[in-house]
């Protein structure tokens, strides 16, 4: 591409710019016509927004629950954003657990209290390992899905919708240089008709093909909802899994000590 080529391609788009910017203007102050979607395609981007915001809430609160330690959650996010595998840390029931077991082995393990240190810390342990495997199925399961959702799907939905807006902004621009046309006298109408009302056309045309593009990503919502229900099943499941053997790891606990008393 030749000097001229890069220069009229340059003026162009910013031609484009400052024509978007001033339509952006004027129908804030009120003295612009604005092109309104029907209902329905409110409504959908509606549902899309709230989806990312509710997505974002829960995927948030979902990472507190499985790591409550804001200073690892932040650790964990680096290690995300730097694509490397995170070191692995022991879980509070293990660090718990671990201490016992070394005590009781300390005070001796012929001795009841360090017999039954030992039994107890074996059991923190046990549930330790099952909170490790609950934490990697909700990551893999519900979490991981969530996070794809927003980076992926969600991202070029929003950056059809911002492409969207400015299909718009130029449609309302076209039909205002057309209306001002109309006014001017019959020679200059002779002069500048015709080429308004092809911009015009031109326009319409890429607003319509934009909303089209839009509607389709926005009607996936539906399937976004579908998927992120089996992810909250899954997530559920290993909940009730992780609580189920921690009860009988207690269970099994008391009646080891009772035995011991």
């Amino acid at each position: 591409m030749d000097f001229n080529s890069r220069f009229k391609k340059f003026a162009g788009e910013a031609s484009t710019a400052f024509n978007r910017a001033v339509q952006f203007t004027e129908e804030k102050l009120g003295t612009a016509e604005k092109t309104e979607h029907d209902a329905q395609f409110e409504n959908l981007m509606q549902r899309a927004e709230k989806t990312k915001q509710w997505t974002v809430q829960i995927k948030q609160a979902t990472e507190a629950l499985i790591q409550p330690n804001p200073n690892h959650r932040m650790e964990d996010m680096v290690y995300e954003k730097l694509e490397k595998k995170r070191k692995d840390r022991m879980t509070t029931f293990e660090t718990a657990g671990n201490h016992m077991v070394d005590a009781g082995h300390d005070f001796g393990p012929g001795t009841n209290y360090g017999n039954a240190l030992i039994k107890c810390g074996q059991a923190q342990i046990q549930i330790g390992n099952a909170e490790r495997e609950f934490v990697a199925s909700t990551m893999n399961n519900f979490l991981t899905p969530l996070h794809n959702f927003l980076e992926g799907d969600m991202k070029t939905i929003s950056k059809e919708e911002r492409l969207l807006e400015n299909k718009r902004l130029d449609l309302d621009a076209a039909k205002g240089r057309l209306r001002k046309c109309k006014t001017q006298t019959a020679q200059q109408q002779d002069d500048a008709l015709a080429k308004a009302e092809a911009e015009l056309r031109s326009a319409q045309g890429e607003f319509d093909r934009q909303v089209e593009i839009t509607k389709i990503l926005l009607d996936g919502i539906n399937s976004t909802h579908a998927h992120h229900l089996r992810c909250l099943n899954e997530f559920i499941e290993a909940q009730t899994k992780f609580y189920a053997q921690c009860h009988q790891y207690m269970l099994d606990l008391q009646k080891q000590l009772g035995s011991c008393s």
